[in-house]
């Protein structure tokens, strides 16, 4: 869908549309949308030199994510660029730059105001970056949340993560679940575990079989062994496990 989608804006000359669409074709598994999105940089260049700022962000995404280290000075100064234009998604992708250090000396103070800013705007991942890098746990967590919301599903198993740190177990397992329930496998171990082990609930076995399989489903097979052991207790016993594995 997206490859067709990039395919037809790219017949018209929208080059920022066509990298966009082969750029999520590639979040989703496909090699030729990695290949299309390697090739639309030689259209964006042009127009990110041009002072497109929205080429420069999506410029430095594709030369992060799909070239390789002699690409960084490249991706450095596109999302700078971007990120001096005031687009939220700039900021937020040299603000990630300059947190892990790639092409740029660390600096996780200015990544925190880039993320803020890119927050500020209505960026959601920069917002979901910002908690990760506060000390302050309450401002932390309203953020995961607010993120969560969004359907950001690793914001949810964060989210949780968190909780679990405070002690707010019965919260942290909703969130577990809420994510597992969205395909996030290690939330999916999560809830498996908690249920077996009863952190946040009582014990209860056959969710978490449930969770492990689904687990397995998704192409984990981390939780197998653990499904297996507790199959071979009982835990199944008289249980209808068919089509529920998403299930609370």
């Amino acid at each position: 869908m997206h490859l067709d989608a990039g395919r037809r804006v790219a017949e018209v000359g929208d080059w920022v549309a066509a990298g966009h669409a082969f750029v999520r074709a590639a979040m989703e598994g496909s090699a030729e949308g990695a290949e299309l999105a390697t090739r639309v940089t030689v259209e964006l260049v042009p127009l990110a030199d041009g002072g497109s700022a929205e080429a420069a962000a999506l410029l430095a995404g594709i030369y992060l994510e799909y070239f390789d280290e002699s690409a960084l000075p490249l991706a450095v100064s596109y999302a700078r660029a971007s990120a001096v234009a005031g687009l939220s998604a700039g900021q937020r992708t040299y603000g990630h730059m300059l947190v892990m250090g790639l092409g740029i000396e660390e600096d996780r103070e200015r990544a925190a105001e880039l993320f803020r800013a890119a927050a500020e705007g209505g960026d959601a991942y920069g917002r979901f970056n910002l908690a990760q890098l506060l000390d302050d746990p309450d401002e932390s967590l309203r953020l995961c949340e607010a993120v969560a919301r969004e359907e950001i599903v690793v914001a949810g198993a964060m989210l949780a993560d968190r909780l679990s740190a405070l002690d707010r177990d019965e919260e942290a397992l909703g969130w577990y679940v809420w994510a597992a329930e969205r395909g996030h496998t290690g939330a999916m171990n999560a809830a498996a575990c908690w249920y077996r082990d009863g952190f946040g609930t009582a014990p209860d076995p056959v969710k978490a079989v449930r969770w492990f399989f689904v687990m397995l489903a998704h192409g984990d097979g981390d939780g197998i062994q653990e499904a297996i052991q507790l199959a071979k207790a009982g835990a199944l016993d008289g249980a209808d496990t068919r089509g529920r594995a998403a299930r609370r």
